[in-house]
């Protein structure tokens, strides 16, 4: 057995498979059990009672998280005219138009997410198949298509995640870092949570939060009592 899968294993018999965790619990475990050497990130998996197969089931949204995602973010932003050094001025790490489409044709993806203002659309749709597999294309529904470019950027600079819900009706994201206080991470868990039962769609029938389980990047998954997680909202 490698160093890694012993590692492995040594922290999932810090876990009780069979029972779920009140939150604090759960992400002091997932600390416990975090044994990467580098500074590994806090995922949440929440499966939804939902089949996104039908359009009006479909769960999609954004929320910043209240403690940032420990990393910086390198927003790119497609503007022109007053709305580019707009973009400039709120931070936007790349900013351009016809310029930054050519690029990225080339093959150049080094930013972690897009805003584009309504009327630069045109221009973006031309790289919509290289910028939507990579979760990448700007969407008004998310809020990366705006006029309101300088929240936009910051918005995405603070720590704002997007989530969809998968075909199995799961829905995955990011809390920050293992390094965070656990109470800052219970925090963003909290503000995730409460942004998808807003985004509850009326189609949605029955239990609509069926499971949430954290872990780290490398650590083994760690299920929530759903009760707990939900009388703190």
């Amino acid at each position: 057995m490698s160093k890694t899968a012993k590692k492995h294993s040594a922290a999932s018999a810090k876990i009780d498979r069979s029972k779920v965790y009140p939150v604090a619990t759960a992400i002091d475990v997932v600390k416990q059990a975090a044994y990467a050497k580098f500074d590994e990130t806090v995922d949440v998996a929440v499966r939804l009672g939902v089949d996104p197969r039908h359009a009006d089931q479909m769960v999609r949204g954004a929320v910043v998280l209240p403690h940032g995602l420990g990393k910086d973010v390198r927003v790119l932003v497609f503007a022109k005219g007053e709305k580019e050094k707009e973009a400039r001025d709120a931070g936007a790490d790349y900013v351009g138009a016809e310029d930054l489409v050519a690029k990225i044709q080339e093959g150049w993806f080094e930013f972690d997410t897009a805003i584009a203002t309504p009327d630069m659309m045109g221009v973006v749709g031309k790289i919509g198949k290289l910028l939507g597999p990579r979760g990448l294309m700007p969407n008004p529904k998310v809020g990366t298509v705006t006029f309101e470019v300088s929240r936009a950027v910051k918005e995405s600079k603070a720590g704002k995640v997007e989530f969809r819900v998968e075909k199995a009706g799961i829905v995955h994201a990011p809390l920050g870092k293992i390094s965070f206080d656990a109470e800052l991470l219970k925090g963003n868990l909290l503000a995730l949570v409460e942004a998808l039962v807003k985004a509850k769609p009326s189609a949605a029938k029955g239990v609509y939060l069926k499971k949430i389980s954290v872990s780290s990047t490398m650590g083994p998954g760690i299920n929530l009592d759903i009760s707990d997680v939900t009388s703190q909202l």
